[in-house]
Formats: C-alpha cells, sequence, structure tokens
C-alpha cells in the first residue's frame, strides 16, 4: 500500500479500496500532486471519512444518496452537494447493473473522503469489468450514466481493488473559483473617486 501523507494515514484503516482511489485521482502518494497537508500551514484539520455498505436491492441507490446529502451536510459542505449527490447515484446504479455478483457477497461500498477542500466520492463493487461511456440513442432509457459523471465531475476514474476483488469507480470534485464580485455602481461611471470627476 502506498505510503500516505500523515493526515491522511492514521483515519483509513480498512478503507484501502477507498485509498487506492484517493491515489488514483492524485489526493495522494503516487507522485501525484497531493492536497496540501493542513498542519503545514498551521491548522490541524483530520480528513473527513464517511463509508457506508449497501446492498444490491433497488433502495440502495436512494440509500446511497441520502447518506451523501446527509454527510455533505454535517460537514458543511453545500457546495455543488446535488451535483455530488447525483454523481453517487450514478455511480451506485452503474455498480447494480453491470457488477458481477458473487455468491455470499454481494455488497457495494460507497465512501466519501474530504481530505481538504476537495472531496472524493467512491463505489466499490465485486465487478471486475471496467467502465466504458457508451453512446446511448436517443430513445434509449440507459447508457448515460458515465456521461452524468463526467459532465458533474472534476475528474473520474476507476482501478482494481486490493487483492484483485473487483473495482472501484471514483469521482472528485474540487472547488471553483469564487466569481469576482461586481463593481460597487455597474454603469454609473463618475460615482467612484477619480473616475469621470476630476473635481473630486
Amino acid at each position: 500500500m502506498a505510503a500516505y501523507p500523515s493526515h491522511l494515514a492514521g483515519s483509513t484503516t480498512g478503507c484501502r479500496w477507498l485509498m487506492l482511489a484517493a491515489e488514483m485521482a492524485g489526493l495522494a502518494g503516487g507522485g501525484r500532486r497531493a492536497e496540501p497537508d493542513p498542519a503545514a500551514t498551521g491548522r490541524v484539520c483530520p480528513p473527513r471519512i464517511a463509508t457506508r455498505t449497501l446492498g444490491t436491492d433497488a433502495g440502495s441507490v436512494r440509500a446511497a444518496r441520502d447518506f451523501t446529502l446527509a454527510t455533505l451536510h454535517r460537514w458543511g459542505t453545500a457546495e455543488r452537494s446535488h451535483d455530488i449527490a447525483m454523481v453517487v447515484s450514478e455511480l451506485v446504479t452503474s455498480a447494480l447493473r453491470h457488477a458481477l455478483p458473487v455468491p455470499g457477497d454481494t455488497r457495494l461500498r460507497l465512501g466519501l473522503l474530504r481530505p481538504g477542500p476537495s472531496l472524493l466520492c467512491a463505489v466499490a463493487d465485486l465487478g471486475k469489468a471496467a467502465p466504458v461511456p457508451r453512446r446511448p440513442g436517443s430513445l434509449a432509457e440507459t447508457g448515460r450514466g458515465l456521461h452524468i459523471i463526467c459532465t458533474l465531475s472534476d475528474k473520474w476514474g476507476h482501478a482494481t481493488t486490493p487483492g484483485d476483488t473487483g473495482k472501484v469507480v471514483w469521482a472528485l470534485f474540487t472547488p471553483r473559483p469564487a466569481s469576482p464580485s461586481p463593481a460597487r455602481y455597474p454603469g454609473r461611471p463618475g460615482r467612484d473617486r477619480g473616475f469621470g470627476n476630476p473635481g473630486i
């Protein structure tokens, strides 16, 4: 297992599949750019991790979405929460539709990881087929899941889980830059100091 930054390593026992997703997303290890270590900036903020095991019944998609929204609310992460919940729904739907069931263990695992300003969501299943975007027909009712994930998230990918026991599909959400604040008096030249009124 890769070595993770100190602010990640202590909180991820038993979540190797989630750490694999974090590494693939560039949040930890693997020589990729990692999230800034909060300890380096003088702020000690342990990563936030939430996981849930899901069944393979139809209610799992709703349970995953509700769990995601509740977790983001608890973390105070309102930005893009509906996009994140939609992507989680699509990840779980895809796993339910395409993952190969294994006798005696057909569970799915959902993980949310917030090591800093970014947020990673990941779904681990027991299937080994790589997810491939398809071009659905105009009247098709399925086949759009990965297109939705690509559109709403900033980055996504997949990897084989440790021990070759299945795969994990993940999506990364990064903070959006703040939009510039509008001028104090838009469309009214001369109100600001020294602009259009040399007598001030």
